[in-house]
């Protein structure tokens, strides 16, 4: 197997990867994760309580044979997860499937065709503490998108290296009050060395929560 290097977060190398543990790996990468891995006191909301179905996709962009996450930065009179760093994605409607929701998504969000999407496989259900189910898709995009901001849900746009997003002393947990309970989560401060003055992109929460399941299994210690 190979080892932890650079070389495996080019783009042809993590889609070897996430094709590969598809494969052979299909019941590990389907497994349920969510805020309650580290908030124990979340595990009897998931009989308990009922939760919207959502998908996001993890758009991976290749610039040079490196690996790029592509992100948002939601707008800020959203009513859920308003002003944070997000995939691409929303509610799956009626009919759809996970893909399709998160296809359909990025291409209202941000404009990236579907055409120009080849879907990987999705990862399984991860649960939210704000109450959402959501089917993470991953995607290699063919070329550098010609992106269209839908300005009503996104304020930003930028791409993250997916060196940075999966290397796990990234991932520092944090905790704070949240409806009187003390609740840890993920947070990861990238900073956007591409504005001018570089700008600390503060990944936390529910994307940081999906981004670190990612992480786990693809590239966690026993994967590599």
């Amino acid at each position: 197997m190979d080892h932890l290097t650079p070389d495996i977060y080019s783009s042809s190398a993590f889609r070897e990867r996430v094709l590969e543990r598809f494969q052979s790996r299909a019941d590990v990468l389907a497994a349920v994760g969510g805020d309650h891995i580290l908030n124990p006191h979340y595990g009897e909301e998931l009989t308990s309580k009922t939760f919207k179905e959502a998908a996001v996709l993890i758009p991976i962009i290749d610039r040079d044979g490196e690996a790029f996450v592509l992100l948002t930065q939601r707008t800020e009179h959203l009513s859920s997860h308003s002003g944070q760093v997000a995939f691409p994605g929303g509610k799956i409607d009626e009919g759809e499937s996970n893909e399709q929701a998160a296809l359909r998504e990025a291409h209202e969000e941000v404009g990236l065709n579907p055409a120009d999407v080849e879907v990987l496989g999705t990862f399984g259900t991860y649960f939210s503490g704000s109450g959402y189910s959501v089917a993470p898709v991953v995607g290699m995009v063919r070329g550098i998108p010609k992106l269209n901001i839908s300005e009503d849900e996104v304020a930003d746009v930028f791409e993250v290296p997916l060196s940075f997003l999966m290397n796990d002393a990234n991932h520092i947990p944090e905790t704070r009050e949240w409806k009187n309970k003390e609740i840890t989560y993920y947070t990861m401060p990238y900073k956007d060395e591409n504005l001018d003055p570089p700008v600390e992109r503060r990944i936390w929460g529910l994307t940081a929560g999906i981004i670190h399941m990612v992480q786990e299994r693809l590239y966690g210690a026993a994967n590599i």
